[in-house]
């Protein structure tokens, strides 16, 4: 058998509206070399059904099982079966340029790099049209010389790339050395692996072209799974300290880590509806933001001023004074 260049692993949850177009655009790769994994994730909708007419018609197409786990569950399920040179965790409501992984693979190749991180747009539902997304890759905070690792970075380490898997190509060598594992979380399932792996990886690349396209509906709506799952944050934040510490350098990383907690708190709490948003602030307020280290940082140690302003805030007021700026 032919080696596989990559594996790509698709958790699959009731994603039977777009599961077809992900799928065509997966096996339609032009890196015909890959096995695609796609782990049904207790789906209750038709899914299973559609992954299994792509694996009769595709024998690089496995698809495996589990209970309804979430997406994280899912992934390492996939890649503890996988066997690529590298990794691709993709998920199921996007779609892909057809030359995807074959760029991104060659430029992994080209530098033996141990991520490749390659750009994104944002196609929008209701408005049927793509949109630009600046933000998922700051390259004015990145040295003019490559691969490169975390260390030639101007920025803030975690805010350099968005801690999501599915815009990057993993070595799988690299990921099994270093124990990645994604977090059984219901939500911000990836982040602890992302930016793990980021932290810890020697050579870095980029692929500055436009290769993933991330559905989106209506922006305004947010996912009802957040509200569900508001704590889900604060144990990624733990989980990445703590695999830090265990890799022996997370006084390397402190500072950009208590900013990164700071902003990913106040992104949390100014997403979130409904009654746990008050739970939230309160935590943050009395308990959290001490846990993060961000009490006990000195004010000019914050990169971003506005948000500095917004913590100061909300330990200093009330709920409802906050929610009413």
């Amino acid at each position: 058998a032919m080696s596989v260049k990559v594996s790509v692993i698709l958790p699959v949850y009731n994603a039977s509206d777009y599961l077809h177009q992900c799928m065509d655009s997966i096996v339609g790769q032009t890196l015909k070399d890959i096995e695609i994994i796609c782990v049904d994730d207790g789906s209750t909708d038709n899914s299973l059904d559609i992954l299994k007419e792509y694996e009769q018609k595709d024998k690089r197409v496995k698809v495996i099982q589990q209970k309804n786990a979430g997406a994280g569950a899912a992934r390492n399920n996939g890649l503890s079966i996988a066997t690529g040179e590298y990794l691709s965790f993709l998920d199921s409501d996007d779609f892909f340029e057809p030359d995807m992984l074959e760029k991104a693979y060659e430029k992994a190749k080209g530098s033996n790099a141990q991520i490749v991180v390659f750009r994104s747009d944002q196609y929008r539902e209701d408005l049927k049209e793509f949109v630009k997304v600046k933000w998922t890759l700051h390259e004015k905070q990145l040295p003019p010389y490559r691969p490169m690792n975390f260390h030639s970075f101007t920025g803030n380490v975690f805010r350099v790339f968005v801690g999501w898997a599915w815009d990057k190509l993993f070595e799988r060598k690299f990921v099994e050395e270093k124990h990645l594992k994604f977090q059984e979380l219901r939500t911000s399932n990836d982040m602890l692996f992302v930016f793990s792996a980021i932290a810890f990886a020697k050579r870095i690349e980029i692929e500055d072209v436009i290769l993933a396209h991330q559905r989106r509906n209506n922006p305004k709506s947010l996912s009802n799974t957040r509200e569900k799952s508001w704590e889900c944050f604060r144990m990624a934040l733990n989980a990445l300290k703590d695999a830090l510490t265990a890799h022996g350098n997370f006084w390397e990383f402190e500072q950009d880590y208590i900013n990164y907690a700071l902003h990913f708190s106040l992104w949390n709490l100014d997403t979130i509806t409904g009654p746990n948003k008050e739970r939230l602030y309160n935590k943050l307020k009395n308990e959290w933001f001490a846990e993060f280290g961000i009490d006990s940082l000195p004010a000019e140690r914050f990169y971003d001023k506005k948000e500095y302003a917004k913590y100061l805030k909300i330990k200093s007021g009330d709920f409802n004074a906050y929610c009413e700026q």
